[in-house]
C-alpha cells in the first residue's frame, strides 16, 4: 500500500514538474525577445501560404525563437487564419505577440499584387484599381500618354504588351491620383525591359520596327498557348503565314479589338467585320498593336519561332493542339474538337 502511495506521489510530482516546465517555457517564449538590441528586418507574406510555413521563415529569420509554439499562440488568439500578404517590417528584439499582431493587424510597407500574363490594359486597370494602386482612368491616361509612351520607348499608341505580368510589392498612395498611376505603370514597363534585357539578340534591344513585330507577335502567342513548350511552334505557324502573305486569322486579335464590350461569343459577323481594325482575318499581317501583356516564354517563341511546314492548328481539349500543314488534315481536325466539345456538352448536361 506504502509502495503504491509513493508511485502515485511521485507521478503527481512528475506531472507538477512536467506542466512547470512547460509553463515556464511558455513564459519564457512569450517573454524572451529572440535578440537584443536586435535589429529590423522586412518581411515577406505570400498570399495563401500556410501558418506554419510563415513560422518557419520567422524562426529561420531569428523573428522568433521557436516556431511551433507561435503556431499554438496564433490558434489560441484565434490569428491562425487572419495573417496579411505583404511585405512588413519587423524587428528581431520584439516578443511573438507583437511579431503576430503586426502581420495580422499591421499596416504593410509594401503590398503584393499578381498580374498573370495574357491580360490587356483595362484588366490590368480594373486589378490595380482594385487593389487600391491607381484608378482605372488614371491608370488609362497615363498608358496612352505620348510623353509617357517616349520615355520608355514604347512604339505604339499606349502601353499595350510593355505591362509586364509579374507578382510586385508596391506601395499603397493615401491618395490615390495620377502620380500614382504613372508610378505603378513605370514600374510595369520597367520591369518589361529589366526582364526582356537577356533575350534580345545580341544583347541588344531591337530596333522599332522589330520591336514592334516581336512584341506584337509574343502577344498573339501569349493568347493562342496555354502549353509552354507549343509556344516556339505556334509563333513559327504565324511566321510561317506572315511569310507567304497568308491572313493570321487568329481569333484573339478580333475579340481584342472589340474590347471591352466583347461578351465571350465570337460570332461570324465579328469574323467578317473589316471595320475592326485587328481583324487578322480580313486585314493582312499583324494588327496595329499588341493585344496583351506576354510573359517571357512568349517573348522567347516569337524571337525564335520554330522553323516548320504547319500553317494551321486546333484545340485538340487537353490544353495543347493539333497541327497540320494542309487544310484538309486541318479540317479533319477541327472536327475532332468540335466532336470533343459537343460530348463535353453532353456530359455537364448529364445529372
Amino acid at each position: 500500500m506504502k509502495t503504491l502511495m509513493r508511485l502515485f506521489c511521485l507521478c503527481i510530482l512528475l506531472a507538477l514538474c512536467a506542466g512547470g516546465f512547460v509553463g515556464y517555457e511558455a513564459w519564457r517564449f512569450l517573454n524572451t525577445p529572440p535578440t537584443s538590441p536586435g535589429e529590423e528586418q522586412l518581411f515577406d507574406v505570400e498570399p495563401g501560404t500556410h501558418l506554419g510555413k510563415i513560422a518557419e521563415q520567422l524562426e529561420k529569420r531569428g523573428l522568433v525563437t521557436d516556431a511551433g509554439k507561435l503556431v499554438l499562440l496564433a490558434r489560441y488568439k484565434k490569428w491562425d487564419s487572419r495573417l496579411q500578404s505583404g511585405r512588413f517590417q519587423l524587428h528581431s528584439n520584439w516578443l511573438p505577440e507583437r511579431i503576430l499582431d503586426q502581420l495580422v493587424n499591421g499596416q504593410p510597407v509594401l503590398y503584393r499584387v499578381t498580374l498573370r500574363e495574357g491580360l490587356a490594359w483595362w484588366e490590368v486597370a480594373r486589378i490595380l484599381e482594385e487593389a487600391r494602386f491607381a484608378r482605372a482612368d488614371d491608370f488609362r491616361a497615363v498608358i496612352f500618354d505620348p510623353a509617357f509612351l517616349r520615355h520608355y520607348g514604347i512604339p505604339f499608341h499606349n502601353a499595350e504588351g510593355f505591362l509586364y505580368p509579374d507578382t510586385y510589392l508596391l506601395k499603397k498612395s493615401e491618395f490615390l491620383d495620377i502620380a500614382a498611376a504613372r508610378a505603378v505603370a513605370g514600374r510595369l514597363v520597367d520591369t518589361f525591359w529589366q526582364k526582356s534585357a537577356r533575350i534580345w539578340p545580341g544583347g541588344r534591344r531591337p530596333n522599332t520596327q522589330d520591336l514592334r513585330k516581336f512584341v506584337i507577335l509574343a502577344s498573339i502567342v501569349e493568347k493562342e498557348s496555354a502549353v509552354p513548350e507549343e509556344r516556339p511552334r505556334i509563333a513559327g505557324v504565324f511566321a510561317k503565314r506572315l511569310s507567304i502573305n497568308m491572313p493570321l486569322q487568329a481569333d484573339p486579335t478580333v475579340i481584342y479589338g472589340l474590347g471591352q464590350k466583347f461578351d465571350g461569343n465570337l460570332r461570324r459577323l465579328h469574323l467578317d467585320d473589316p471595320k475592326n481594325l485587328y481583324n487578322t482575318y480580313k486585314i493582312p499581317g499583324l494588327p496595329p498593336g499588341p493585344i496583351c501583356s506576354p510573359g517571357l516564354s512568349a517573348l522567347q517563341a516569337a524571337l525564335a519561332p520554330e522553323e516548320h511546314n504547319y500553317l494551321y492548328f486546333v484545340a485538340k481539349g487537353d490544353g495543347g493542339h493539333v497541327f497540320s500543314t494542309n487544310l484538309n488534315d486541318h479540317n479533319r481536325a477541327v472536327r475532332q474538337w468540335v466532336q470533343i466539345q459537343r460530348e463535353q456538352r453532353q456530359k455537364e448536361k448529364t445529372p
